[in-house]
């Protein structure tokens, strides 16, 4: 499992160095199988400044390319060939310096060099968004704002979140510890035991009332594989981009956000271990239904993927229509998109047998089912929901 350890660090700060906090860990179970830096931009920039272009002139041997004069600060301004099309006299630019490593999408780095484009020497880089990994665009180079002075190193100037990525190896009977929250009630455990300093604290969360809406129904068909099913309904909603402190988290646990409602999901499951999932309300035809289908029963999954049920699959359904494998997958037909304005928020319980089952029937190994074959808290089921609620 893979556990940010700034965000473990929001619920537990222990009065201990870093490596011996993962030692502590380790002995207690919680065997730490490897720890990595993660860095929001790869290589925080390092060699990379503001340089101004003195000169701009077309390249003699290519009708694309530029002949720069870049001062970036030091004694003696580089020469340095650029095909953007924006690049001209009088920008202030990020600029590469010869030695630095940059990195492609793959995370693999390549050096800056000096080097001969098309018989001119080139003493470095002007950089775009993609080829310094801040954004996507690669048409041009990134223009700065006049008020940064030649050679400011840019990581001064573009915010890098900086991580450490720690990979746990949970045992199947440890499934209090498959969350930050679990792991840091283990490491409080430990500091009070070896009378170690630390601090701890959990998100305060609002207490919402369970019942209150009489007109959309719940019905939950067997018990024994589902004993717990709760939601709520939230209008209003806008979709958009989480904001960025929660997209550094997911970033560094490996999860690719994607907007405010499914990364609200996504981090409330790693924080507190509690999986959950987003309706599209307007595609709810009036309830929720928790049931099984006739055996070969067609549901096409969020992937696209077309799947045939078996009649032991338990299934979250509206009044007509399948609309998630539970505990496992959602479905196309009811996922979030740019056009949601309310949204049914779905917090369960499943019975790990019947989500393990199908799980491995559909090939279908989720963040949320490795939780629910193991079994979660029945205890943190309404603080998980009202906790998403509040984000």
């Amino acid at each position: 499992m893979k556990i940010s350890y700034n965000l473990l660090n929001e619920i537990i700060n222990v009065d201990l160095p870093f490596e011996q906090e993962l030692d502590a860990l380790t002995s207690i179970g919680l065997e730490v199988e490897d720890s990595s830096i993660y860095e929001s931009i790869p290589g925080s920039l390092e060699g990379v400044v503001v340089g101004k272009v003195l000169k701009c002139t077309n390249h003699p041997n290519a009708d694309r390319l530029k002949v720069t004069e870049v001062d970036v600060g030091t004694k003696n301004t580089l020469q340095i060939i650029c095909g953007a099309p924006n690049v001209r006299e009088g920008l202030k630019v990020p600029v590469a310096l010869i030695g630095t490593n940059l990195y492609n999408d793959k995370g693999e780095s390549f050096k800056i060099s000096k080097s001969k484009i098309r018989g001119e020497i080139s003493e470095g880089m002007i950089c775009s968004e993609k080829e310094l990994q801040l954004g996507e665009s690669h048409e041009g180079i990134i223009i700065l704002d006049e008020i940064h002075h030649e050679g400011k190193n840019c990581s001064e100037i573009f915010e890098i979140y900086n991580d450490n990525l720690i990979e746990i190896g949970l045992t199947p009977n440890r499934s209090d510890a498959m969350s930050h929250l679990g792991i840091a009630r283990d490491l409080k455990a430990w500091c009070i035991s070896n009378n170690i300093n630390y601090s701890f604290k959990i998100p305060k969360v609002k207490q919402y009332k369970l019942g209150s809406n009489s007109n959309f129904k719940i019905n939950v068909e067997n018990f024994e594989t589902c004993p717990y099913y709760s939601g709520a309904l939230i209008s209003n909603i806008n979709v958009k981009s989480s904001p960025k402190w929660m997209q550094n988290y997911l970033k560094t646990i490996g999860i690719i956000p994607k907007n405010n409602i499914v990364d609200i999901t996504n981090y409330v499951m790693h924080e507190l271990g509690q999986p959950l999932h987003a309706f599209d309300l307007s595609k709810i035809e009036d309830e929720i239904n928790v049931k099984t289908l006739p055996n070969n029963t067609a549901f096409i999954t969020l992937d696209g993927e077309k799947r045939t049920l078996s009649n032991d699959d338990l299934m979250i359904c509206d009044k007509s229509r399948p609309l998630c494998i539970a505990g496992i997958y959602g479905g196309i037909n009811s996922g979030i998109s740019k056009k949601t304005k309310k949204i049914f928020l779905e917090c369960a319980q499943f019975s790990p047998i019947t989500i393990r089952k199908s799980s491995k029937r559909h090939g279908l190994m989720t963040d949320a089912s490795f939780r629910y074959e193991r079994g979660i808290d029945p205890d943190m089921l309404h603080y998980s929901l009202c906790r998403a609620i509040d984000l």
